[in-house]
């Protein structure tokens, strides 16, 4: 793999990485309209990028079939929304300010609930920027490398605050800086790995190419409404959430657009 594409896979990982440095500039927790003013923000970033950076290539790139140009970004998108549900019910996980632990029955401490939650949601990261520099790698006059650096900036964007979100109740927790900020690193490793894979697997099967994009799409969606959107609407009224959510969607859309 290029270098430009190493960058696009690793991008990600550092927003994840700089968000968990919060640690040792912070002294507590993010203040909950900041943590939903990032939150919101995230969403849409996330939201903008399912359509301009997955949704409308994966259409694109199967214009080819004529009025069923649509077929294969419906059944990625639902394979992408299936597996998301089928991770929630096999990962034990705990939403933020949330004490109602989900999937499985386990022993495990809050802490350690709350990084799989955001580890489980870092993977759809991964496979988001994963499908769209496979677009680069496979069809270079198609897929520009600027738009694959576009989405995986905007994943980046919103994997600050995630990072955050870890290490910092880790460090209230009683846990120490180091670990703390290890830990909010881990949660993100997962990127890497599952872009670096979907990238290999494009090679050999590039011609599924818009199932890899609208599947990546319904992942980062499902994230989106399941988890996203109830913790910046959670709580006393706030219309923090709804204008930063606006903010990321008009940021992600003008990024793709104008460098895409």
């Amino acid at each position: 793999m290029s270098a430009d594409v190493w960058k696009g896979i690793l991008i990600p990982f550092l927003g994840t990485s700089l968000g968990a440095g919060c640690v040792y500039f912070m002294k507590e927790q993010l203040h909950r309209n900041v943590q939903r003013g990032l939150t919101g923000f995230a969403a849409g970033v996330m939201v903008a990028a399912s359509i301009w950076s997955l949704l409308i290539p994966a259409l694109e790139e199967s214009a080819g079939l004529g009025a069923w140009a649509f077929l294969p970004a419906v059944i990625g998108f639902w394979g992408g929304i299936l597996f998301l549900l089928l991770l929630d019910e096999l990962i034990p996980h705990l939403h933020l300010n949330s004490d109602e632990p989900e999937g499985p029955h386990t022993h495990l401490a809050k802490t350690t609930m709350l990084l799989l939650a955001v580890t489980r949601t870092n993977n759809r990261g991964g496979m988001a920027g994963g499908r769209k520099n496979p677009g680069y790698v496979t069809k270079p006059t198609e897929f520009t490398m600027g738009s694959a650096l576009v989405l995986s900036l905007g994943i980046a964007i919103q994997n600050f605050p995630e990072g955050a979100i870890i290490s910092l109740p880790l460090k209230a927790g009683g846990m120490g800086r180091h670990k703390a900020f290890l830990g909010g690193v881990l949660s993100g490793a997962v990127e890497p790995i599952a872009a670096a894979g979907a990238i290999l697997a494009s090679r050999i099967i590039g011609h599924l190419l818009p199932y890899f994009l609208s599947f990546a799409a319904g992942a980062m969606l499902y994230v989106v409404v399941e988890e996203m959107i109830p913790e910046m609407s959670e709580g006393e009224h706030s219309n923090v959430g709804v204008l930063t959510f606006a903010l990321g969607f008009t940021v992600m859309m003008t990024l793709d657009v104008a460098l895409g």
